[in-house]
């Protein structure tokens, strides 16, 4: 899934390694507790040398609070059977009866969930069946020092920025990728629900044209961008730069007097 992913080319990783890349085929489950023990050990051995610094780079909030808080993310109970009844239920009475169904089975677990994200509710649906409304766990300190770094730009900036990328990962083979990728595995995996593939399936189909899949990516990709805006708000510590005039130097500035703090600690940034 390169081109849909926006994944660092071979080339770019020679200089600076990079890590969490190529970890699973599209048809294996990779949780935010995988991803969570994934990052901790590759933290681990970065800091057997106290010249290297993590830069944890991303944009889904709960991937980054599980490494950066010490989120306990296998506390949480999980059932395969049980998951796979509450999503044929998702299908099939839609998101605000389950909605409903959580804020009744399980209303302390629903006051703090994004209600709108059916994903979400269906693995609050799967907890709450398995633990009932339990209090989820309260999130640690990562043990190391922490700079957070963020980018923010105007709405309107941002929403540019995204057509220009989804037109870009279009003309750069994401038909072709995805083409490639459902001869070998079942499109309708959860993994091709990231932007731009179920849109260049639907072109494939005849079912939209290239600029209707085009609209339709940024679309969903500008959605998000404002569900990341409103979860950043609520994360503490986060110094902002405006990305739109060359937050390089500013950044730069940041980190330079943040590696220039004695400690032995390990470094996130």
């Amino acid at each position: 899934m390169d081109v849909g992913t926006a994944k660092v080319p071979v080339g770019g990783r020679e200089a600076i390694p990079h890590h969490g890349i190529d970890l699973v085929d599209p048809n294996e489950r990779f949780s935010v507790a995988d991803f969570a023990r994934h990052i901790r050990a590759v933290l681990a051995d970065l800091t057997r040398d106290e010249r290297s610094v993590a830069i944890l780079v991303g944009g889904t909030g709960l991937y980054l609070r599980a490494v950066t808080r010490d989120l306990d993310t296998d506390a949480r109970p999980a059932d395969p059977g049980i998951r796979a009844t509450v999503e044929r239920d998702l299908a099939a009475s839609g998101l605000p009866a389950m909605s409903d169904r959580l804020r009744s089975m399980a209303p302390r677990l629903a006051a703090r969930l994004d209600l709108r994200n059916p994903r979400r509710v269906a693995r609050a649906l799967e907890i709450a069946m398995l633990a009932g409304d339990i209090e989820l766990p309260a999130p640690a300190t990562y043990p190391g020092r922490l700079l957070w770094l963020g980018l923010e730009l105007e709405p309107a900036t941002n929403r540019n920025w995204i057509a220009r990328r989804a037109r870009a990962q279009f003309e750069s083979g994401l038909l072709e990728e995805a083409a490639a990728l459902r001869v070998r595995f079942d499109p309708s995996l959860r993994s091709f629900s990231a932007f731009g593939y179920r849109e260049a399936f639907a072109v494939l189909d005849g079912q939209m044209t290239m600029d209707e899949a085009i609209d339709e990516d940024a679309r969903r990709t500008s959605a998000f961008a404002r569900r990341q805006r409103t979860w950043f708000r609520g994360e503490p510590d986060i110094t902002w730069l405006n990305a739109s005039t060359d937050p390089y130097r500013s950044a730069r500035a940041l980190v330079d007097a943040f590696l220039d703090v004695a400690s032995a600690a390990p470094a996130l940034s």
